[in-house]
């Protein structure tokens, strides 16, 4: 695993000449493992790397109630897309201040403004979420060097998000009727774009395994 890492790091560092900003995109289905394999690779990355998820554009429920879309939420049009590749164009143009990003916070699965920073000396920002490679995300990709895809056992993928659902509130009931109704077919959706990704890496064999 760490060799791997290490190789995937330095793959990372190669896309653009040193001393510019790489812009580094990692797309996946929901409960792949986009975030721990992105951490990882920011870890093992260093200092001079910033993890920046697209989960702080999740539309708040607020929004989604008004617009009669919240029993989809995670769904592409749940998401400020727009918003997300502004920021993206911010980070990629590497202005000599810190850029702060919204995060999101799973306790109360709202986003919080501001919550990442993200200094001028940072080298490579790593962004992961679902939709980077789908239709209608044009401007986001746009100020992305590369986009890689991650892969997990679909098996292990789908007990993830029911095991998520449940530690957040839902009954094993509806976690499970959540994830056949919502988030399969946004699998189904983001792996139909693969064929768009630079680089396609399979979790199964670099990471270890987690609930």
């Amino acid at each position: 695993m760490a060799d791997a890492l290490s190789d995937l790091a330095a793959a990372a560092r190669s896309i653009r000449p040193s001393g510019t900003r790489i812009m580094l995109g990692v797309a996946g289905a929901p409960g792949s493992g986009k975030t721990t394999f992105a951490r990882a690779l920011v870890a093992e990355l260093g200092p001079s790397a910033a993890h920046v998820p697209m989960d702080g554009f999740h539309l708040a429920d607020v929004t989604l109630d008004a617009l009669g879309i919240r029993d989809r939420k995670g769904a592409p049009e749940t998401f400020d897309n727009h918003g997300y590749a502004r920021l993206l164009e911010a980070l990629a143009s590497r202005p000599p201040h810190t850029v702060y990003a919204p995060g999101f916070e799973r306790d109360i699965e709202q986003p919080i403004a501001a919550a990442i920073a993200v200094d001028p000396s940072v080298d490579i920002v790593v962004t992961e979420g679902n939709y980077l490679l789908l239709d209608g995300w044009d401007d986001a990709r746009a100020s992305l060097d590369e986009i890689w895809f991650v892969r997990e056992n679909e098996t292990l993928r789908r007990e993830r998000l029911i095991a998520r659902h449940i530690a957040f509130g839902k009954t094993p009931d509806a976690a499970r009727a959540w994830v056949a109704r919502v988030d399969d077919a946004n699998a189904h959706l983001i792996e139909r774009s693969v064929a768009r990704a630079d680089r396609v890496i399979e979790l199964g064999s670099l990471l270890p395994a987690r609930p």
